[in-house]
C-alpha cells in the first residue's frame, strides 16, 4: 500500500491536539446556538498546499463501468457506499473503490457529475461537470492537499478545486462555484432496499486495487490526529469526530454523529433546527461501517449515516420523531426513511427536498469553516 505509507510518513512531526467528546475547553463557548452564527468560510491561502504525489499518483476513474446489484455479491449488507439519485437514474459508489480512486468522473440523468471521496476527511461530495472552453470537462486528483483535504484539477485548465468548498483556488478558473450534486454515505442494503433498479459501480475500472481493503487502516480512531494537517484544531470536539455539517445561505452548523446516536431511540434518531432560517431535519439511522476503520471494510465498526432535509413540504412544516422504529412527522403520522422519503401515510409519495450537507471529520470541516456552530440536543 505505497500510498497509504507515503501519506502515513509525511504525518511525523504535524502537531495537533484533541479533546475528549464531552469536554470544552475553558477558552469556547458552550453555549453556541443553531439558531444564530454566520460562517464566511475560511480564507484559504495556496501557500498551505502540501504537494504529497505527482498529479494522478491516485487515478481517477473516467469510464466507470455499472453492474445490476444483484451481481454484486462482493458487496456486504452494512458496507458504506455513497448514493446519488437524479430523476431517478439511481448509483451507488461503494467506498471500497473510492478509497482508492477518490474521484468518479460520470454521466448520471445526462448530467455530467464529479463523484468524489476524500479518505483524509471522510468526505464524500459530487458536482456538475462545468463546460470550460466550450467542452465539459473531467476531473483528475492533482496530488495535492489543503486542509488535508484533496485538491482536483480540471483537465481543461489544471485549475486546483478543493474538493469541500468545490471552489477553484488556483488557476485559470480561479473563483469559479462548482454546482452540488445531492449525495448521501449509506449503507448498501439501504441502498439497495430504496433503489431495487438502481446500479452500483463496478470493480472493473481497468486498475488492479485490492477492493475492499481499507488502505487507512485505523486512520478514523477518535483518540488520533489527521494526516497531513498542520493547522490549528478547534478546541470543541476531537479532530477526527464525524460530523454531518450543514451550510445555508451563510449560516453553518455541524451536527456530531456521537450525539445523534446518543438520542436515538433504537436505531434511530432525528434532529431538527433552523439553519440560515430554514427548518431542518438531519435523520440518522446505524448500520453503515466506517471505510476508514478495520483493514476489512465490511467488518469495521458501524458508524452510521446521517443526513439532512428541509422539513417544508406544501408549504407545511414538519416535526419529526421516532415511533416504534420508525421516523414520522407529528402533523400526518406518514412514515419517512433515511433518504427523506415518504414510504406510508397520507403524504406518502412525497420526498424532501435535500439541504447542502458534507460529512466530515471534526477537524477538517471546521478548517474550512471556522465560525461554525455545534448542534446541540
Amino acid at each position: 500500500m505505497p500510498v497509504a505509507g507515503m501519506l502515513l510518513a509525511a504525518t511525523l512531526g504535524a502537531g495537533t491536539y484533541l479533546v475528549s467528546r464531552r469536554e470544552t475547553p475553558a477558552s469556547v463557548s458552550s453555549s453556541r446556538s443553531t439558531e444564530v452564527g454566520v460562517a464566511p468560510g475560511a480564507q484559504l491561502d495556496p501557500d498551505d498546499i502540501v504537494e504529497v504525489l505527482a498529479a494522478d499518483g491516485i487515478p481517477a476513474i473516467d469510464d466507470p463501468v455499472f453492474m445490476d446489484p444483484a451481481d454484486a455479491t462482493w458487496l456486504r449488507e452494512r458496507e458504506p457506499v455513497i448514493a446519488v439519485d437524479l430523476e431517478g437514474d439511481a448509483r451507488a459508489y461503494p467506498l471500497q473503490i473510492l478509497t482508492w480512486h477518490e474521484i468518479v468522473n460520470d454521466t448520471v440523468a445526462g448530467t455530467p457529475v464529479v463523484v468524489t471521496f476524500c479518505p483524509l476527511c471522510n468526505t464524500a461530495i459530487a458536482f456538475e461537470r462545468p463546460r470550460i472552453g466550450g467542452e465539459i470537462t473531467t476531473f483528475g486528483t492533482s496530488g495535492k492537499l489543503i486542509n488535508s483535504n484533496l485538491l482536483m484539477y480540471d483537465r481543461k485548465t489544471e485549475s486546483l478545486w478543493p474538493q469541500v468548498t468545490g471552489v477553484a483556488l488556483t488557476g485559470p478558473q480561479k473563483g469559479r462555484s462548482l454546482k452540488r450534486v445531492p449525495v448521501q454515505i449509506v449503507s448498501w442494503g439501504d441502498f439497495v432496499a430504496a433503489h431495487p433498479d438502481g446500479m452500483v459501480l463496478s470493480r472493473d475500472t481497468g486498475h488492479d486495487r485490492r477492493y475492499g481493503e481499507n488502505p487507512y487502516p485505523g486512520y478514523d480512531d477518535v483518540e488520533d490526529a489527521p494526516f497531513l494537517y498542520s493547522g490549528e484544531i478547534d478546541g470543541r470536539l476531537a479532530a477526527m469526530e464525524r460530523v454531518l455539517g450543514i451550510e445555508v445561505r451563510g449560516d453553518v452548523v455541524a451536527f456530531p454523529y456521537f450525539r445523534l446516536q446518543e438520542v436515538a431511540r433504537g436505531d434511530i434518531s432525528t434532529a431538527q433546527a433552523s439553519v440560515g432560517g430554514d427548518p431542518v431535519v438531519v435523520l440518522w439511522k446505524a448500520g453503515t461501517t466506517s471505510a476508514l476503520d478495520d483493514a476489512e471494510i465490511a467488518v469495521s465498526r458501524d458508524v452510521g449515516a446521517a443526513a439532512a432535509f428541509s422539513r417544508r413540504v406544501d408549504g407545511e412544516t414538519l416535526d419529526f420523531i421516532v415511533e416504534g422504529g420508525t421516523i414520522r412527522d407529528r402533523q400526518t403520522q406518514s412514515e419517512w426513511d433515511i433518504f427523506g422519503r415518504a414510504l406510508a401515510g397520507k403524504l406518502e409519495g412525497k420526498r424532501l427536498d435535500a439541504v447542502q450537507a458534507t460529512d466530515s471529520f471534526w477537524f477538517d470541516w471546521a478548517a474550512f469553516h471556522p465560525d461554525t456552530d455545534l448542534w446541540h440536543p
